[in-house]
């Protein structure tokens, strides 16, 4: 089972069960420890996961975290539990000061529901007031999911957190904000639209009525998007996955289709590429193919027209393009998200196999 299949196991089980915990240490046993046993650390190893761990706090001694987790001998991640109906925002003082007495790089805040990771971003040594990741088990984002792996045994790494770290902690306090200020736009933010819609002076009484139509404006914005992108998704996917499966059957005979599983991590980039490529051509021109080793993305659904093959499969992920010798060149992706950093080289591609055509 991959990391991503224990983890929704475990939030099925999160959910199932959460009514009949009502202990702190019940979260712990039911909720946190089976948590830590997913990122592939021994729980029941005191060289490597210990439980209560003592952190002597200025004349304060024997003070204890809930566990702690080591490398090499050495205090990595530091954990702070609570019961899963507690709100965290109220016990992240506690973990700050363990933190600072530390050589831990990490620490965590959790309630078995909400896992919140922290690290100094801002001032070496001192716990930043925010977390640089939040991760809620009971509504699993597969972005999420690619970074919470990072913390996994086989795979941690301190360097490569940190470097992540900054960009998904501004990124994370960006959407908040954002959030907020489509549910409750502020006086400066409707001020900034406004402006340069309405043609004369914003008095408080046009204020107040463009805080009305911001947030309106807004919330149909998002809607029309989250539309859109449905119709694209379900326009003709029938006709043309059946095409698909016709002109593989043809040009691959000996592919055994019974061994080719189109999954839904390749469904949900190919909805993406669609997205970034519709800016200069039809969505009905962007077809995919799936094959035992990759998954294609053709256009005009041709195989000698290969926008880009995507290797999802593996430990590590590969979006790949072909060169003029049609030899791989790989570009490897942490999350889905990280197509959008190639939407240069895909939409150049696109308009290469139509300037060869107009040529021809």
């Amino acid at each position: 089972m991959d990391f991503k299949d224990q983890i929704k196991q475990l939030s099925d089980r999160v959910i199932k069960l959460k009514e009949q915990i009502h202990t702190e240490e019940a979260t712990k046993n039911a909720f946190v420890m089976p948590f830590l046993q997913a990122l592939g650390y021994d729980v029941f190893n005191p060289l490597e996961v210990v439980p209560e761990f003592i952190c002597d706090i200025g004349l304060k001694k024997g003070e204890k975290i809930d566990y702690a987790i080591f490398r090499d001998g050495i205090p990595t991640l530091l954990i702070e539990c609570k019961h899963w109906k507690q709100n965290l925002d109220i016990h992240d003082g506690q973990l700050l000061r363990y933190f600072h007495v530390s050589k831990a790089k990490f620490s965590l805040l959790t309630n078995g529901l909400i896992y919140r990771f922290y690290t100094d971003l801002v001032a070496p040594n001192k716990m930043d007031e925010k977390p640089f990741l939040e991760f809620n088990i009971t509504d699993i984002r597969e972005n999420q999911v690619e970074e919470l792996k990072k913390f996994h045994k086989s795979y941690f790494d301190i360097d490569n957190i940190v470097n992540t770290a900054s960009e998904l902690k501004y990124t994370y306090e960006l959407k908040q904000l954002f959030q907020q200020e489509i549910n409750n736009p502020s006086p400066e933010f409707v001020r900034h639209f406004s402006k340069q819609v309405y043609p004369s002076v914003i008095t408080a009484k046009v204020l107040e009525q463009f805080t009305h139509l911001t947030k309106k404006s807004f919330q149909q914005h998002l809607s029309d998007i989250i539309t859109e992108r449905l119709k694209s998704a379900l326009s003709k996917e029938d006709d043309v996955k059946k095409d698909q499966e016709i002109a593989q059957a043809l040009e691959n005979p000996k592919e055994d289709a019974s061994k080719v599983v189109t999954t839904e991590e390749e469904l949900e980039a190919f909805m993406i590429i669609k997205t970034i490529l519709r800016q200069r051509i039809p969505v009905k021109r962007i077809n995919h193919r799936d094959a035992q080793s990759y998954f294609a993305i053709l256009l005009d659904d041709n195989n000698r027209k290969t926008i880009c093959r995507l290797y999802l499969s593996g430990a590590k992920k590969y979006l790949v393009t072909l060169d003029e010798q049609k030899k791989e060149v790989r570009n490897e992706i942490v999350t889905l998200d990280d197509i959008f950093n190639h939407s240069e080289l895909l939409l150049s591609i696109v308009e290469s196999y139509d300037k060869a055509k107009e040529l021809a």
